[in-house]
């Protein structure tokens, strides 16, 4: 092996494993915690309703501060859930987007978790995401805040970015079911290649993973990892673009400004303009605490 390439891999096995160890420190115990005590019952209900196992955890971290939140301490309320009109059980009232507003009431976090599932599932609001496969979080994600049920503009982009820190992911793998598991077509045919902003890239098919795409390429999974600023085991999205070459520095000439939709992340928008995750944050003078709202403007060059 070369100098050259010797010093690149050393560079390359440096920076994932600083990328790792930066996730790591921006992790909070307590919703450490928190996943450890719920996500089998996450994983339960995923099988049963078909809701994915993250987005469950990631609403319920949300909604509660990890459980310790004023209603899921009084009330084991862990999703924020109101009365509404139908609802008979026991209520309490708190301050949320207006005062003294009336929230269900239960006796344990389990009839919480069990509520939100039945509040999805018999609310017709909500009919059009189990169209979605149960793995897709970031469907699952961007269209629970189209639908209502959080008027926080960033709802989506908060849900994904805490399955993402989290690994939350790993848990819809555990909860699909037959029909959920991906085939690849039969037939196998080479990916297409493409290329935008100078780099070379490919577009994920059903049944995709890194190693595939690697083997296809002969780019090992760790590079293609490195490359997307993505886990080796990351769930890749029908359509989701893989670059198969390191990406820039800051977009393509034409490109300026992007306008945030719902649910958009910024290693979603860094994707998008092949650009590094953390020059995006820099060129915008953001920290890793920011989460992208719908409507923000963010500068791309």
């Amino acid at each position: 092996m070369s100098f050259k390439r010797l010093t690149l891999l050393s560079l390359l096995v440096i920076s994932v494993s600083l990328a790792g160890n930066m996730k790591a420190q921006n992790r909070n115990r307590l919703y450490m915690q928190y996943i450890d005590t719920y996500k089998d019952l996450a994983i339960s209900h995923q099988k049963k309703y078909k809701i994915p196992a993250s987005i469950t955890l990631a609403q319920g971290l949300l909604e509660s501060g990890a459980g310790t939140g004023t209603l899921a301490r009084k009330s084991n309320n862990h999703f924020g859930i109101k009365c509404h009109n139908k609802w008979s059980g026991a209520r309490v009232y708190h301050d949320d987007d207006a005062k003294g507003e009336c929230f269900r009431k239960y006796g344990h976090p389990k009839e919480s978790y069990e509520d939100h599932s039945l509040f999805l599932t018999r609310n017709m609001r909500y009919a059009q995401l189990f169209e979605l496969k149960s793995t897709d979080y970031k469907g699952w994600a961007r269209g629970l805040q189209r639908c209502g049920y959080a008027t926080d503009k960033a709802y989506a982009s908060k849900l994904i970015q805490i399955i993402e820190l989290y690994d939350l992911y790993q848990y819809d793998r555990k909860g699909r079911t037959s029909q959920d598991i991906p085939r690849l077509p039969k037939g196998y045919t080479p990916h297409q290649v493409f290329r935008s902003s100078g780099l070379y890239y490919v577009e994920v098919r059903p049944g995709d993973n890194l190693e595939n795409i690697g083997r296809e390429f002969g780019i090992s999974v760790k590079k293609l990892s490195s490359y997307n600023e993505i886990p080796k085991d990351y769930p890749l999205d029908e359509g989701m673009v893989i670059y198969l070459e390191k990406k820039n520095k800051k977009a393509d000439k034409a490109y300026k400004r992007h306008v945030v939709s719902a649910g958009e992340s910024m290693h979603d928008i860094s994707q998008i303009y092949g650009m590094r995750i953390k020059y995006l944050y820099k060129l915008n003078n953001k920290d890793l605490e920011y989460v992208p709202a719908e409507g923000d403007v963010l500068i791309l060059r």
